[in-house]
């Protein structure tokens, strides 16, 4: 039997506990410095992160592998509730800002636990589930750089 390829089985659903105040885990997410730093996959960089923070507005980054390729991303923020919610879409772009890959839509949920952030990041739309797994270990490897920043 062929496993079941329904769009709900490949939503990527990743759940964290942060040791931080839930608005410093919001500045993480929405400051261009802090995500340069932490929204990569480990052994890539960052070099470029901007983005006007408004519903509507358009976020853009590019991620460097170790042998040096360029991978621009970006999407459009959809919905942005200070600091609890924020909603955006994903695509990996051509170097002229085309993008190149089915658009995914990310929510970061943030909810305060006492001094600690429960972080519940969905991301759907995903097309197959070669690219729901990559996404899930590159977003996994982000989120344990993103631990580090908030310690």
């Amino acid at each position: 039997m062929a496993p079941d390829q329904s769009a709900e089985n490949l939503d990527l659903v990743i759940t964290r506990v942060f040791d931080a105040p839930r608005e410093r885990v919001w500045k993480a997410w929405t400051d261009a410095e802090d995500m340069k730093y932490w929204s990569s996959p480990c052994g890539f960089a960052i070099p470029v992160s901007e983005g006007d923070l408004k519903a509507g507005g358009y976020w853009k980054a590019v991620m460097v592998k170790p042998d040096g390729t360029r991978l621009p991303l970006g999407g459009t923020y959809r919905e942005i509730v200070p600091p609890g919610k924020l909603v955006f879409t994903h695509a990996w772009l051509d170097e002229s800002d085309r993008p190149t890959s089915p658009e995914t839509v990310c929510t970061v949920l943030l909810e305060s636990r006492g001094d600690k952030t429960r972080m519940t990041f969905r991301q759907t739309g995903f097309t197959s589930s070669e690219s729901q797994k990559g996404h899930e270990g590159g977003w996994s490897e982000s989120f344990d750089k993103l631990a580090d920043l908030l310690v």
